[in-house]
């Protein structure tokens, strides 16, 4: 899976990462104007030691950040690439940790509440664990499924790791002995592509999937609790409104709780409420942009933070404003984080074009069955034909027309 450009926010923390490189600023609006760059490029590398059957290395990646996440401190930040690496910083102030290895390619990654563990998951299905006490350590096999994993999340006891999958399924471990399965969700019917514990309601949990619905479910007993058929909410003379498509964002702002969704490759954000007494979601509105939205991230203190492929103004700041989310006048803050994205477009450029990759996870149907039944009746069609032109022979090797002709002229 390609990895367009992405957004990652905690407290004041802001990061956007795109192709190989990284820039973290602050939303203060003070004139603290301290900005940290990283290329992965840059980054140490083991030797090539996996050798395909002809005795040279394998594909080496192309240093492309794939997946990132802030503590939920914001006192580390964490990063995986396609050249198979996991990357640990420290962010009071910047610092780079580590770089260690992971077994294969991930797709998300996530840390334990406590801050001790990231969990990484790999395209294989596998989780892996890395201390964060010990930023040198090797990773430890926690838990696998038999389907390409595409999310993961912890509950906030550290309790439970929740993993989505492919293969339509939510599964719901315990922490402390994977093997140990509490839940399924089930309900979906595509893959899921992204899960997200609710954090002032942590029996909560908010899934997507390529089914085009989002699902609230009340995780520990594989419960649903609601379905949002987000094709029902579109305007039907929208151009994508016959699309199939994917969440590759869910995000929630407690302070007035709120669920963002972003899908891929629409320019639109839907918001929701979160009614948790009434165990559902309420559809608020559509936040519709002129250009590819790549990724959206709430701060607690400011609103919606909308990252898009516009080098002009590359950020947006939206606030409920009447009742009404809307697009604010650029502030301090957001000019600051926007000049800073300017002078740093190339690592954004690559990702205009960029595909997240959901659309070859759908499942491929074949109809093999209805294709024999009509050839099995057009070769019976032909069958009967055939006889009409050629008649069945007698007893003797005869047609019926020959032994008639033949007994008019015994008669004669």
């Amino acid at each position: 899976m390609a990895s367009s450009a992405g957004l990652a926010l905690c407290g004041q923390a802001l990061v956007v990462r795109g192709g190989s490189r990284f820039l973290a600023a602050s939303t203060a609006s003070s004139d603290d104007d301290n900005l940290f760059t990283y290329d992965c490029s840059s980054a140490e590398k083991k030797p090539q030691e996996n050798k395909g059957e002809d005795g040279q290395p394998v594909d080496k990646g192309s240093d492309t950040i794939l997946a990132s996440t802030f503590s939920k401190s914001g006192s580390y930040f964490a990063l995986t690439d396609d050249s198979k690496r996991l990357i640990l910083f420290r962010t009071k102030p910047w610092q780079c940790l580590s770089v260690r290895t992971v077994v294969r390619r991930c797709t998300a990654l996530t840390f334990t509440a406590s801050e001790e563990k990231v969990l990484v998951a790999d395209k294989s299905g596998d989780v892996y664990s890395f201390s964060v006490l010990e930023p040198h350590g090797c990773g430890k096999l926690e838990l696998g499924h038999l389907s390409m994993l595409l999310d993961v999340a912890v509950s906030p006891d550290d309790r439970f790791v929740l993993t989505a999958d492919r293969d339509e399924k939510i599964r719901v471990s315990w922490a402390v002995a994977p093997h140990s399965i509490e839940s399924f969700c089930l309900g979906h019917t595509e893959f899921v592509s992204r899960i997200l514990v609710v954090p002032d309601h942590p029996e909560l949990l908010l899934s997507s999937s390529g089914d085009c619905t989002l699902r609230l479910w009340e995780y520990r007993h594989g419960r649903e609790l609601h379905c949002c058929h987000l094709p029902s909410l579109q305007e039907p003379a929208e151009p994508w409104g016959d699309k199939r498509f994917a969440a590759s964002r869910i995000a929630y702002w407690g302070r007035e709780g709120c669920v963002a969704l972003l899908c891929d490759c629409i320019p639109m954000v839907y918001i929701f409420q979160l009614d948790a007494p009434g165990q559902r979601l309420v559809y608020k509105q559509q936040l519709s942009f002129q250009h590819r939205v790549w990724d959206i991230a709430f701060e607690e203190t400011q609103g919606l933070w909308v990252l898009q492929g516009c080098r002009e103004a590359p950020l947006v700041l939206c606030r409920p404003e009447d009742g009404q989310w809307q697009s604010v006048p650029e502030n301090a803050a957001v000019k600051k984080v926007c000049t800073h994205l300017r002078g740093n477009w190339a690592m954004l450029e690559g990702s205009a074009g960029a595909d997240d990759g959901f659309g070859g996870l759908y499942k491929a149907t074949f109809d093999n069955v209805t294709t024999y039944l009509q050839k099995k009746e057009r070769r019976l069609q032909q069958q009967q034909q055939k006889r009409h032109r050629d008649p069945a022979p007698g007893p003797n090797g005869q047609t019926k027309r020959a032994r008639a002709g033949q007994a008019s002229r015994s008669c004669l």
